[in-house]
């Protein structure tokens, strides 16, 4: 593998799914002006460069620590293909290019960017070992990027629809932690020292606990404007899609189906939320429902056919 292609391996394009989250603004608002949308990709841009940088930079630091784990010992820099210096320049290029990206845009969204690189900069650096605090930084990155699509298109949103990110980004979170204790546990081989302070029933109780709490902001934000809510409550049809979702992602992390699973395909856990969104047929099926019932309510609002 040449240096270009081991950088961007080492970029992660594959998570950059998670910066889809900046069009929830407009897409959640029904609307179709182009410049929402122009500003929106611009803000994907500058959050896709933002978080190749802020990768680059954890795994220098961890460049250690992963070398002792099963599967990112392969990784470009943790392998050696990728020398730290070259990953520290390649991660300053990208961060003044999500800068001046967001500077089109306006000040705000680089306030954003900012602050998303230094809530990622002190997990990287401590935060990742204090237990909590690492899961709400993780969960954290997923509400500054749905924040970040709201002030780059000046659109309102609804508290419910925030809340509903907070907490779906912290059962995501939760979710990761677990999967590594799993295989932290099986393979006797403990990767992250935050892990130490964790436990399996704990996770479980956390998981229940943020699960139902997603599930019923997100209902209530469903419900319309009555509850200063969506645009239209048309949109409650969309509730089973994300019922469904989120048990089927907590199919896909119960141990059996784990063993299952990973007989057949090693490489996916639920350590990485982006390759089950990309890998799982169910997760994608469930999606494309989902996608497919807003856009047409979204239509049949801004037609006048849905209240």
């Amino acid at each position: 593998m040449n240096l270009p292609n081991a950088l961007l391996k080492c970029c992660r394009p594959r998570q950059w799914s998670k910066n889809l989250l900046v069009y929830a603004s407009a897409l959640f608002s029904f609307q179709i002006a182009s410049h929402i949308w122009i500003n929106s990709t611009l803000a994907l841009i500058s959050f896709c460069l933002i978080s190749s940088c802020i990768y680059l930079v954890n795994d220098v630091i961890d460049i250690n620590a992963d070398r002792l784990h099963p599967t990112k010992k392969n990784r470009p820099i943790a392998s050696g293909l990728v020398s730290s210096k070259a990953a520290l320049i390649t991660a300053a290029i990208l961060f003044v290019a999500s800068i001046s990206i967001a500077l089109l845009v306006n000040p705000g969204l680089v306030l954003i960017i900012i602050g998303y690189t230094l809530i990622q900069f002190a997990y990287c650096l401590q935060l990742k070992r204090e237990p909590l605090l690492d899961i709400f930084c993780i969960a954290s990155g997923f509400l500054l990027r749905a924040l970040a699509g709201l002030v780059a298109t000046g659109l309102g949103s609804s508290p419910w629809f925030l809340l509903c990110v907070g907490l779906l980004a912290l059962f995501l979170a939760v979710e990761k932690r677990k999967a590594e204790l799993r295989v932290s546990l099986d393979r006797g081989v403990v990767t992250r020292r935050v892990l130490n302070r964790y436990s399996l029933p704990l996770l479980q109780r956390l998981e229940s606990l943020v699960s139902s709490s997603a599930f019923m902001a997100y209902a209530l934000w469903s419900a319309g404007p009555t509850l200063q809510g969506a645009p239209t409550s048309w949109m409650l049809l969309t509730v089973p899609f994300v019922l469904v979702g989120i048990f089927r992602y907590q199919l896909l992390s119960d141990p059996e189906e784990i063993e299952r699973r990973t007989a057949r395909n090693p490489e996916q856990t639920t350590e990485k939320p982006e390759e089950i969104l990309l890998g799982d047929r169910g997760i994608r099926l469930t999606l494309v429902g989902w996608m497919a019932m807003v856009v047409v309510i979204g239509m049949g609002h801004r037609l006048g056919w849905l209240a």
